[in-house]
């Protein structure tokens, strides 16, 4: 594989041209690409982050797309399956480009491939920063019992109380410092893409949000409950009701990430009726 098989570019219109219908091919597995590329184009380029995007395909030798990535710095490399190989000639240009990703993003093999490539390459550190699941909704299975309370989509007055557990999350996964809670909740807020579980009182006690549908598919992300409130049914209410909808609204998939270090959401979602699809890792690099 010649390193110039990895074209780049920072226009999302041109590498959508040539990318989408590839991306399209396997809404599942490229679920996080289609949705950040889709939020670029509703929020702007700069809704990540103050640095521009970068883009890159690889090209098979048939001239169609093998692999894409995302690059929305401050985060890391999205990407999606490749080669050992392939993933030494990805090193070779970034490196070549001047890029300093700071973390990959990736299926499991996929990943791990690039991260040696990078520490060839760059010489730098790299470690697990998070292993997560893929799952996708097969059928949908109601907690019981259901918790108190009612849910309800979140509307512009509930802006502070999203901010603020957004940024909690974000916290909490690892993220904090390079997320704009104000920004998020804008975005979710423009199509009532966070539902609420909350108490016959009003009192909000947990959140699930759900992307926009693109390709077909929905995902489920972030589900959260702040921390004296765990334990009581809250999430998998809150996540039953936003997957309910997605699939009431027309969507052939609903998906969800999972971190496997956590084994309370991993059992939950799966009582729920998610059933995994793939293993991703997050490797961060260091030095």
């Amino acid at each position: 594989m010649h390193p110039d098989s990895w074209q780049f570019t920072d226009d999302l219109d041109g590498f959508l041209a040539r990318a989408d219908g590839f991306l399209r091919s396997r809404p599942a597995a490229h679920t996080v690409p289609l949705t950040v590329t889709d939020t670029l184009r509703r929020r702007g380029l700069h809704y990540y982050g103050r640095d521009a995007p970068l883009f890159g395909t690889l090209a098979a030798d048939d001239g169609t797309v093998a692999a894409a990535l995302v690059h929305t710095p401050p985060y890391g490399l999205c990407l999606t399956p490749v080669t050992a190989r392939q993933a030494d000639a990805l090193a070779d240009r970034l490196a070549d480009l001047g890029r300093r990703p700071a973390e990959v993003s990736a299926e499991r093999e996929s990943a791990a491939a690039f991260a040696r490539a990078w520490q060839r390459r760059a010489g730098v550190r790299a470690g697990v920063r998070m292993r997560q699941r893929l799952y996708r909704l097969d059928g949908l299975i109601p907690p019981a019992p259901v918790p108190d309370g009612r849910p309800r989509v979140a509307g512009p007055a509930d802006r502070e109380l999203l901010v603020r557990w957004f940024e909690e999350f974000a916290d909490a996964v690892g993220e904090g410092p390079v997320r704009d809670g104000g920004a998020w909740a804008d975005a979710r807020l423009s199509y009532g893409g966070v539902t609420l579980w909350e108490a016959a009182d009003g009192t909000p006690l947990a959140m699930a949000g759900a992307t926009r549908e693109i390709a077909g598919q929905v995902r489920v992300a972030p589900v959260y409950t702040p921390a004296g409130l765990r334990r009581r049914g809250y999430a998998g209410a809150v996540t039953a009701e936003v997957s309910r909808a997605a699939r009431d609204a027309g969507a052939a998939e609903v998906l969800l990430f999972t971190d496997l270090a956590n084994p309370t959401s991993n059992g939950l979602y799966q009582r729920l009726g998610y059933r995994g699809v793939a293993d991703f890792t997050v490797w961060a690099f260091a030095g």
